[in-house]
C-alpha cells in the first residue's frame, strides 16, 4: 500500500513540474496533450512536436554539420590541385616516380638553381652591347706556365675593327682563342679569350692585363667612322676560334 501511495506522488510530482516548465497556450500555440505514460507532451498546432528552443539546437547543429562539410569539400580541392602539381613535377624531373614529395621538391630546388646558374652564363656570353665605351680585363690561371686572360672590348661598330683588334694583339704577343661578338643597332660587344706562354717565367700577369686594356681602350675610343652611324636595330651573333 504504501509502495502505490509512492508511485502515485511521484507521477504528480513529474506531472506537475512538466506543467511548470509548459509555456502558457496563449504565448506560443502549443497545447498539452497526455500520453500513455500519463506525462504530457507538447504538440504545436503546425504538426511539430518540439519547443522552439529545441528547434534551435537543432538548426545549430545543422549550421555546424554544413559548415564541416564545406570545410571537408575545400580541403579535398586543395590536395588535388596539390597531387596535380606534384604530377607535373614528376613529369619534368627524370626518374621520379618512386621518390615521395620532400625528396621529389628537393630535386626540383636543385634543378631549378641549376638552371639559374646556366642562364647566368648565358647573360654574361651574351650580354647587349652598352651605350657606352667599355673595357674589361680578367686574368685566369695566372699561375701557371700559360696563361688566360679574359678581355671584353664594348664600342662602335666599324669594318676595321676586328683587324685592329688582331693587330693590337700581335704586338702584345698574345693569341686569341676564343672570340665572341655581339652586334646590335651599330654597337658592338667582342669577348676574347687570349692566352700566353710563359716560357721564361718573366711576365707579369698584372703589367700584361694593363697594356691590353689600355690598347683596347685607345681602339675603343678612336673615331674612325665619319659621319653619323646607322643603327639597324637587329642583332646578330658568331663565335669564331681562332
Amino acid at each position: 500500500m504504501f509502495s502505490c501511495f509512492y508511485k502515485e506522488e511521484s507521477m504528480k510530482q513529474v506531472e506537475s513540474f512538466g506543467m511548470m516548465m509548459m509555456p502558457p497556450d496563449d504565448d506560443d500555440g502549443f497545447t498539452t496533450t497526455s500520453t500513455t505514460s500519463g506525462l504530457p507532451s507538447l504538440v504545436h498546432p503546425h504538426g511539430s512536436s518540439l519547443h522552439p528552443c529545441f528547434e534551435e539546437v537543432y538548426e545549430e547543429e545543422d549550421g555546424t554539420a554544413s559548415a564541416l562539410r564545406i570545410h571537408s569539400q575545400a580541403e579535398k580541392r586543395r590536395r588535388e590541385r596539390i597531387n596535380a602539381r606534384l604530377s607535373t613535377l614528376r613529369r619534368m624531373i627524370p626518374d621520379s616516380n618512386k621518390m615521395d614529395k620532400a625528396s621529389l621538391l628537393g630535386k626540383v630546388i636543385e634543378q631549378v638553381k641549376d638552371l639559374k646558374r646556366k642562364a647566368m652564363d648565358i647573360a654574361k656570353l651574351q650580354t647587349i652591347p652598352s651605350e657606352t665605351n667599355e673595357v674589361i680585363v680578367e686574368s685566369k690561371g695566372d699561375d701557371k706556365p700559360i696563361m688566360y686572360i679574359k678581355a671584353s672590348i664594348c664600342c662602335d661598330d666599324r669594318p676595321d675593327l676586328l683587324a685592329d683588334l688582331m693587330q693590337a694583339f700581335q704586338g702584345l704577343r698574345v693569341r686569341a682563342v676564343k672570340a665572341d661578338m655581339i652586334s646590335l643597332g651599330g654597337r658592338v660587344r667582342n669577348v676574347f679569350v687570349l692566352c700566353k706562354k710563359d716560357s721564361q717565367g718573366n711576365v707579369c700577369m698584372n703589367s700584361l692585363k694593363d697594356s691590353i686594356k689600355e690598347v683596347l681602350a685607345r681602339i675603343a675610343s678612336s673615331d674612325v667612322v665619319s659621319g653619323k652611324r646607322q643603327r639597324l636595330m637587329q642583332s646578330q651573333y658568331t663565335n669564331i676560334s681562332f
